[in-house]
């Protein structure tokens, strides 16, 4: 029934936000969606990973708050099931893994755990959500939430899976920066959505550079440093999200796009098999 997922700040300020993975995104945005004094709820398979996701939170708040001139504390709680997690959210983003199985299977899970008038966003950062649908019964709830790398890059891609709620989607363009994130609506289905799809155009040509020999990551970070100022390039941004991560994504374009280079994925697989996936292994196209 059209209308059932159109909501107002007011309408949800109290109700929780379930965040389905507490990985380096899934952490990130539920600490966005605790900075209005709401609860958000995180649930991951390993009671280790939810306990991590909450300390980053808890601790990363205060100082998302004294940047910006609006919000209060919220709570960060774990839940131990899909059930707890869901209960009377307004919202659901999952943010697992960039394996299309994964999230099919996931989404069938919440499916049958949701509450009516639940949200569904899925993060993911390359495939429409039209490709998780199966697996959701009502399709006008479910679209693309994609963030970025919150709190320092606050736009979010929403992206119709083909029959998503009219009233949903403004929703989500109206409260969305509430919690001090932007949203930008795809008016048609794109692989990477709007600015990803730029982004996986800049990652690819400077893994080229670099795979054939023109200049080393620091070089090429170094220029985007000095001529547009921006504080990390394309190599450090990838040692961020994790060279496995990007690796995913770019093979997905390529299962897409079959024309594109295959020497920019090996040299992202040799380092996946050598273990150096960036920041969070202590080593990836820089050591940390």
């Amino acid at each position: 029934v059209t209308g059932t997922y159109s909501y107002t700040f007011e309408d949800i300020e109290n109700r929780p936000v379930a965040v389905i993975g507490a990985g380096t995104l899934g952490r990130r945005i539920a600490l966005m969606f605790a900075s209005r004094g709401g609860t958000v709820r995180i649930f991951a398979p390993r009671a280790e990973q939810r306990n991590s996701a909450i300390r980053y939170v808890m601790e990363t708040l205060p100082k998302v708050l004294a940047q910006r001139d609006f919000g209060d504390v919220g709570g960060a709680i774990g839940a131990g099931s899909l059930e707890e997690a869901l209960d009377d959210a307004w919202l659901v983003v999952e943010s697992v893994p960039e394996k299309l199985e994964i999230k099919k299977a996931t989404w069938d899970q919440i499916d049958r755990a949701a509450p009516p008038g639940t949200i569904f966003g899925t993060n993911s950062s390359s495939y429409p959500s039209r490709l998780m649908a199966d697996a959701v019964r009502d399709k006008t709830r479910l679209c693309n939430t994609h963030f970025y790398m919150p709190p320092e890059a606050n736009a979010v891609d929403l992206m119709s899976d083909g029959q998503t709620d009219r009233g949903l989607l403004d929703t989500l363009l109206r409260v969305l920066p509430e919690f001090g994130v932007h949203p930008f609506e795809a008016r048609k289905e794109s692989t990477g959505f709007i600015f990803n799809r730029i982004w996986a155009a800049i990652k690819r040509e400077s893994l080229a550079v670099v795979a054939e020999g023109v200049a080393r990551p620091e070089d090429v970070d170094g220029m985007f440093k000095v001529n547009w100022g921006v504080p990390a390039g394309p190599f450090q941004m990838m040692d961020l999200v994790g060279l496995d991560v990007v690796l995913d994504i770019e093979n997905h374009y390529a299962e897409e796009f079959p024309h594109l280079p295959e020497h920019v994925r090996e040299l992202l697989q040799s380092h996946v098999d050598a273990g150096k996936l960036g920041v969070k292994t202590g080593e990836g196209f820089y050591t940390y």
